[in-house]
């Protein structure tokens, strides 16, 4: 039996389990790490006098270099290993949150908050590659949309340091504390995360059946007497295989949900506290309603993976997209009070990045092993072109006097194609 065959046919180990619980934890560090800024960004505002425009840019900035970590760097996933990719983007995620602490203009800001993106970018594929591979065929979805249930949980809990932190510290601290966190992981990911044994299998490096024996006896699984030549025959990970006749129409569909979900994502996830100020919340409600959202997040992503293996996984993405467009219009256009408020975000975001996480399990079950690392981050680079667009989009369409109810009614659209194109996404893997 090959590795995948066996992980498959047995419940979930402790080893298993581990390996999801630690790639969570992770994901919640990028919460953290992203969404910082837009807690800081009232505070930073006011200090430096920065308009609509440029706040745009710095948002924009950790995308930018997301983006290039997922299309640039990620790829070499599949030819060192998972684990070492991890660890090297932790290093660089430390590295641009302490920075961005120090940052003293706005040019050092967008330099700072591009370097952490980076490591965040290239770390992200690699976290859904090793759940997809650790996971059970039959958890498997599940898994990989807990994991990425990690990202509204590390913004939430960053929402409640916030709104302790900045009245009385100032923005500063809080970056340090999430370069303080990120650097604490990275002895848990040294010694408590094993590699790839999909990554083992298929490249197999020196020692390659010693690995995967050692960590299969771990699972309290058989050990292999050898590994099959046919998955090392499959290299040379390029761009050309995501695009070839067998995976043409879904990879670029796959592509355009996560353009159009990201763009609606992160114009929310952005603007969503500095909106609540101008609309007239005090700062610390602001906050909350950051929080609101992002708990409402990880019910959504929780609630539809129980879902998905009930209705469908395509299915239960698109209905969920449609009812965030409605939420979406809804939202922008009452104006109400800061509990209805706050309910209202909650069940926004319950919709909107509910369906959202659940692209990544699409992603994980479109591609093979062999190049899974490379297809899922070009996937999130294809969406963090509409990541980069979108906070940018509405600081310029606020900055030219658009009402803010126009502006989420503007947004609502891209998540109605994504909701199309998900359907139109068809795989035997992929129900």
């Amino acid at each position: 039996m090959s590795v995948r065959q066996l992980i498959d046919s047995q419940p979930m180990s402790t080893l298993q389990i581990r390996v999801v619980g630690l790639c969570f934890f992770l994901n919640m560090l990028d919460g953290m790490d992203v969404l910082a800024i837009s807690f800081a960004a009232p505070l930073i505002t006011a200090q430096w006098s920065m308009n609509p425009g440029a706040l745009g840019i710095v948002f924009s900035a950790a995308l930018i270099g997301m983006t290039i970590g997922a299309v640039l760097i990620a790829p070499y996933t599949d030819r060192i290993g998972r684990k070492k990719m991890i660890v090297g983007s932790l290093c660089v995620i430390c590295l641009g949150m302490f920075a961005t602490a120090f940052s003293a203009n706005l040019a050092q800001l967008v330099f700072t908050r591009l370097l952490a993106g980076l490591g965040i970018g290239a770390m992200l594929a690699s976290l859904t590659s090793m759940v997809s591979e650790y996971a059970s065929n039959k958890h498997r979805n599940f898994c990989i949309v807990l994991l990425q249930a990690g990202y509204p949980v590390g913004a939430m809990i960053t929402g409640f340091i916030a709104a302790w932190l900045l009245p009385r510290f100032g923005w500063q601290p809080l970056f340090i504390f999430a370069a303080l966190v990120s650097l604490i992981s990275l002895p848990l990911v040294i010694f408590l995360l094993p590699e790839s044994l999909d990554f083992l299998e298929s490249k197999q490096p020196a020692n390659a059946l010693k690995k995967v024996n050692s960590i299969l006896a771990k699972m309290g699984l058989s050990a292999l007497h050898l590994l099959p030549d046919s998955q090392k025959q499959e290299s040379g990970v390029k761009l050309k295989l995501l695009l070839g006749a067998e995976l043409k129409k879904q990879t670029l569909l796959l592509w355009l949900s996560f353009f159009m979900a990201f763009a609606t994502l992160y114009f929310l996830l952005s603007w969503v506290v500095q909106l609540a100020v101008k609309s007239g919340l005090s700062v610390e409600n602001a906050i909350y309603a950051g929080t609101a959202l992002n708990l409402g997040a990880f019910f959504g992503g929780v609630t539809l993976a129980w879902l998905s293996s009930r209705v469908g996984l395509r299915k239960i993405i698109a209905v969920y997209f449609i009812l965030g467009a409605v939420m979406i219009v809804l939202y922008g256009a009452i104006n109400t009070s800061v509990g209805l408020t706050l309910l209202m975000i909650f069940v926004l975001m319950y919709f909107i990045q509910g369906a959202f996480i659940a692209l990544y399990a699409i992603a994980a079950r479109l591609y093979p092993t062999a190049y899974r690392t490379t297809g899922i981050g070009w996937a999130i680079g294809a969406g963090r072109i509409g990541a980069i667009l979108g906070p940018a989009i509405a600081g310029f369409l606020l900055g030219a006097g658009l009402s803010i109810s126009w502006t989420f009614a503007c947004f609502s659209l891209p998540v109605l194609i994504a909701a199309m194109s998900v359907m139109g996404i068809s795989n035997d893997n992929i129900s």
